[in-house]
């Protein structure tokens, strides 16, 4: 017999039982379609949080204050600021593994344009800011050193704002209201897209740190608290290394006593983002192997339906081995019947696995990436479930005596 009256022969005896051969593959239609849909759903995942750490910038740090104290009532993280403008400068004059250490100061205001205002962020900053975040312009000029040093009124627009206050028009050379103080537009920051925790980084607007400092808080110049510094390390320098050194040396300025508890904390961001890449992926595995056993429980099931229709057609089996048939004949009839009924699930589990990814891209709204290899994973081990769990009713069958058959009731 050839294959091609083998695949015949095997189709008309699965459509001869439609609804028990549909029974039999629902274990496989489970099975790839619920690995389809998990691996789609954690690789997309993986590409969100990829996004996410380009977005932020390569080996960068985050120096934040502590909690504030007082009377015995702490307040929370971040309520205490005591770096300085100063702090930044030796943090990047003095830690070797650092490549550039902005300080950042932030609030929020109504911005004002034209007849257009938004709610947005005030960032005061340096130039350094947009190397450390390695965020570029997509047009316009950076801060010149006497900006920065006189409190100039200029400011960069992120992308949302630039949309918000000005629609189509270039925002280049506009002017823009931040608590009654009118900034001229020099740059347009290029668009970086949502944070970790789902926030619009475009919607912001940067001021050079001395104007955020007299012009926003009106602290005045002698003032030069800030609340963050943005460090970003050189390429291939030990991060540990780095970390460790900045400690030593905020230690020392903030005058920390031995043994004391520090009272800032340097955030590792990459790494936070790396562990939940990790995460995701760690439970991708899970949830695919958790879907297997769904594959293995379907092979059982066709095992146990071969054996069955083996029973069945034992006098078929003896007929045709009476008229010349083989035992790989009989062999790679049932074993092609396995096949074909695994593989026949796993065409159904691919659209079911599509359709149930797309409900959750649309429905959910979670980011989801369906590719060509989890598919081709998920139909070859279908099919090599076939082959496994068909090949003992398979060979039962092919190893009956043609005369047992024929008296078989």
């Amino acid at each position: 017999m050839n294959l091609a009256a083998a695949l015949r022969a095997a189709l008309r005896a699965l459509t001869t039982h439609l609804l028990r051969s549909l029974l039999t593959m629902l274990g496989i239609i489970i099975g790839v379609a619920a690995v389809i849909t998990m691996v789609a759903v954690g690789r997309g995942a993986t590409e969100r949080v990829q996004e996410q750490m380009k977005g932020l910038g390569s080996n960068i740090m985050l120096v934040v204050p502590g909690s504030l104290s007082a009377a015995g009532v702490r307040y929370g993280a971040q309520t205490r600021s005591r770096f300085t403008e100063e702090d930044a400068e030796a943090i990047a004059r003095e830690v070797p593994e650092v490549q550039v250490a902005a300080p950042s100061s932030r609030t929020t205001a109504q911005a004002v344009a034209q007849n257009a205002n938004w709610n947005t962020a005030i960032f005061g900053t340096t130039n350094d800011y947009l190397e450390a975040r390695e965020w570029p312009l997509a047009a316009g000029r950076l801060f010149e050193a006497a900006e920065q040093q006189g409190s100039a009124k200029v400011a960069w627009l992120g992308q949302t704002v630039a949309r918000e206050l000005f629609a189509d028009d270039d925002p280049l050379g506009q002017m823009v209201r931040v608590r009654g103080v009118p900034f001229m537009v020099v740059g347009v920051l290029a668009a970086k897209g949502q944070n970790a925790l789902g926030q619009d980084q475009d919607d912001i607007v940067i001021v050079p740190m001395s104007t955020f400092r007299n012009r926003i808080w009106n602290a005045g110049g002698n003032v030069r608290r800030i609340w963050s510094i943005h460090v970003k390390v050189r390429q291939g320098a030990d991060m540990a290394r780095a970390e460790e050194a900045m400690r030593t040396l905020l230690r020392q300025r903030l005058k920390v006593p031995e043994g004391g508890d520090d009272t800032f904390s340097v955030r590792n961001l990459s790494e936070v983002l790396q562990a939940q890449e990790e995460s995701s992926r760690v439970m991708t595995g899970l949830l695919a192997a958790v879907a297997g056993v769904s594959l293995l429980v379907g092979g059982i099931g066709i095992m146990n339906i071969m054996l069955v229709s083996v029973t069945e057609r034992t006098r078929e089996i003896g007929l045709r081995m009476a008229v010349g048939a083989r035992g790989r004949d009989i062999l790679a009839q049932f074993l092609i019947e396995a096949v074909t009924l695994s593989l026949a699930g796993g065409a159904i589990g691919i659209a079911l696995g599509a359709l149930a990814t797309w409900a959750v891209g649309q429905l959910a709204g979670w980011s989801v990436a369906m590719d060509l290899p989890a598919v081709l994973l998920a139909v070859g081990f279908s099919g090599l479930v076939g082959v496994f769990f068909g090949y003992y009713p398979a060979r039962r069958a092919a190893r009956l005596l043609p005369i047992d058959a024929l008296r078989h009731e």
